[in-house]
Parts: C-alpha cells; structure tokens; sequence
C-alpha cells in the first residue's frame, strides 16, 4: 500500500468479526428478563416519575406483558408484572394498568417484528420533541438509528384509546426510535436486549445533538458510507454486550429483581 492509497473500509457486523465467546449472565426467563429492563433503564435515566411503561408480547400469544400503575420502574420485580390480552384488559396480575398502554397494543398488533415496546420521557429526548428535532447522523453511536428515526409532528394528548393508539401506530409506521412532538420516545425491539440497548443509548445520543445545536457551532455528519457498516456492528455485536453487563451490574446490587 502507497503512502496515497487508503486502506479499504470494514463491512461491519459479525460478518466482519464476531466475539468466540463473551462473559457469562444469568439465565433468565422472559419474564425477568422484562423486570430487569425497567431497572436498568431506570438507573440510566431513562424516566420521568410516574411516566412509562414497557410491553413485552408474552411467549404464547398475542397476551403481552407490562408494568402495573403505581410502580416506580425502579422497584420492579417480575411477580409484579401483569399480563394484559391484546385489547388491554388484565388477565393476571395484583394490580391496574394505565389506559396509555394504547400506545403498545397496536403497534403490537400492527408489527410482528416489534416483540417490545417502550415509551417514557427521557429527558433530552424530551428536549429534542419540543425543538422539533431528530439526532442526526454526528457521531458513530448515532448511526445505530440509521433509517429507523421517525418525528411525529402532532401532540395529541394522552393516548387513553385504542383508537388514538391505532393512528400514532400508523404515524410511527416501520420505524424502531420514534419521537412524539412535546411528549417522549418510543423505542421498539424484536427483543428485550435489543429494544433496552435502543433504550439505553438514544437519550445520550440526543443530548449530543442538543448540545451540538446550542454550541452555536458547525458540526460534522459521518460520511454516509459509513453509516451502514457501523449500524450493522452496533445492532448486531451491541444488544449482547450491553445487556450482560447491565444485568451483571444489575444483580449484584438488586438480586430481588428477579423474584
């Protein structure tokens, strides 16, 4: 290779390298698995007081899994989870849902590949929903977003019916990181790991953005070439890295999550 020739970019993703083994995490059901999600999330930030929840379509069927009113996401367990039927009505569980779960039953019904759904208010995405505004493509984290970022322009209150729920499903369409104008995020995932990881790194992602906006300053995007070899190795290597570490992490302070 000359001094003027440049080294050919990586494909990404496991078919450019994939880990032999990782370091061991608990075994966990679905059901715990969900009740960890609510706490790391909530460690990170990802919630505001009473707001949030996250849905989960149970193993056997269209039931799906979430959190009861009245619970901090940080004090969930997986015995406090309620099963909800695909109309949202409580066919197990100690407590209440809240009529919001609109927002996840039919984007459920309307995606097979969204096996989990979340929505709270995270602060800087947040921010980003009164500006009107998406992460752009600044930084190679952000590329894990790369063609699956959405911006519903309309508040419309709280979505407490099935049918509002039915016409924000059709505004959010395919995407997995949705932005609802003046409200929050709403992240999907066909699995807890993937779906948490999403969770886990978009409100940084629009911190940067807000802090790249407010600098005043030009910024740099990633040359577009890149953005599809690097979101191939953050989805594809990501979700399984961060999940064991957030769950290790998690245990060792919390083990009571699981019961």
């Amino acid at each position: 290779m000359t001094d003027t020739t440049r080294a050919a970019p990586v494909a990404g993703g496991r078919d450019e390298w994939s880990p032999r083994i990782l370091p061991p995490v608990p075994e966990l059901s679905e059901r715990q698995k969900l009740a960890c999600a609510f706490r790391i999330l909530a460690r990170g930030g990802f919630t505001e007081n009473i707001a949030g929840h996250i849905t989960m379509r149970h193993p056997d069927g269209d039931d799906l899994w979430v959190n009861p009113w009245g619970l901090w996401w940080d004090e969930m367990t997986a015995s406090d989870l309620c099963r909800v039927d695909a109309d949202a009505h409580v066919v197990d569980g100690k407590w209440d849902v809240t009529p919001a779960i609109h927002i996840h039953t039919e984007l459920h019904r309307r995606r097979s590949d969204a096996a989990v759904v979340i929505h709270n208010h995270p602060y800087h995405a947040t921010v980003l929903a009164a500006l009107g505004l998406l992460p752009e493509m600044v930084h190679q984290t952000t590329a894990l977003f790369d063609g699956d970022l959405a911006f519903v322009e309309e508040y419309t209150g709280e979505v407490a019916t099935a049918d509002l729920g039915a016409e924000l499903a059709v505004a959010i369409g395919d995407k997995s990181v949705v932005i609802l104008a003046n409200h929050g995020v709403i992240i999907t995932g066909s699995s807890v790991e993937e779906a948490t990881y999403r969770a886990a790194t978009v409100d940084r992602q629009c911190r940067l953005m807000y802090d790249l906006v407010t600098s005043g300053r030009p910024y740099k995007l990633l040359p577009a070439s890149f953005l599809g070899p690097m979101k191939r190795s953050l989805i594809e290597r990501g979700p399984d890295y961060f999940w064991g570490g957030a769950v290790r992490t998690l245990l060792r302070h919390e083990p009571e999550v699981l019961d």
